[in-house]
């Protein structure tokens, strides 16, 4: 069965990507639309670059740090709301907030505040933020009143309901937030690096490629993201299902 979806995998990237071939040969013009390997030969330019690792691992710790910290505080916001109606009712229109304003606006006012090196790492922090507090709040509450009136009954321990009651009824919704967070914490944090312009980020790469009309460069560094944020998304889900095993088994 997994072969048989990893071969479907294959074949729709396959798809795609001669679906971009052919666009790219009927428009033409490289500066529109590169082909694939003009893209491919872009990227192995960029990483033979003595900047790219750089750029790669400044952008990294920085979206990664806000992130991190953003799940942290989600998940103390979630249970605290889950325990104390007076701090999920302060706590909704903030998340509405949060969730309904253009990245860009957040942005430009966060400069105002904070230097553009640290612009990233606010943004991942403040997009990742109202994702998973909603849904880890939700799993909470969907917990199967039942377990917990017969936990109650038998007097079972704090830490036993987390373990076996808590923890298996939040953990799909926490996955599914974790790869819907992800990919938006990489897409806020690169945005936020184009406006703000670290130097030796990603965003600043992005940005040059713009302002030089070079657009196999520009999708060299998008691939670049689209992986990064792929191997994050795998690394993080792995790590959740396997603390997950290790608590409850």
């Amino acid at each position: 069965m997994k072969t048989s979806t990893g071969y479907s995998r294959v074949l729709a990237i396959v798809f795609w990507l001669a679906v971009w071939q052919l666009l790219s040969m009927a428009i033409g013009e490289e500066l529109f639309l590169p082909s694939p390997l003009s893209t491919v030969s872009a990227l192995l330019s960029s990483i033979s670059g003595p900047d790219f690792w750089k750029a790669v691992a400044t952008t990294l710790f920085r979206i990664m740090a806000g992130f991190i910290l953003s799940v942290a505080a989600a998940l103390v916001s979630a249970v605290a709301a889950s325990r104390f109606r007076a701090f999920a009712s302060l706590m909704d229109p903030l998340v509405r907030i949060i969730r309904a304003t253009p990245v860009a606006s957040i942005t430009i006012l966060l400069l105002v505040w904070i230097s553009s090196r640290n612009l990233s790492i606010a943004i991942s922090f403040l997009m990742v933020f109202p994702i998973i507090y909603t849904n880890v709040l939700k799993g909470i509450r969907e917990t199967d009143g039942s377990l917990i009136e017969m936990a109650a009954a038998y007097r079972i321990s704090p830490w036993k309901r987390i373990r076996y009651i808590y923890i298996p009824s939040v953990m799909p919704y926490f996955s599914s937030a974790i790869s819907i967070a992800l990919g938006l914490a990489w897409k806020s944090g690169i945005a936020a690096e184009v406006i703000g312009l670290p130097d030796g980020s990603i965003g600043e790469r992005v940005y040059e490629a713009k302002i030089y009309l070079a657009t196999p460069e520009l999708f060299a560094w998008t691939a670049v993201v689209i992986i990064l944020a792929f191997i994050f998304e795998k690394a993080f889900l792995s790590l959740a299902s396997a603390i997950e095993m290790r608590i409850v088994r």
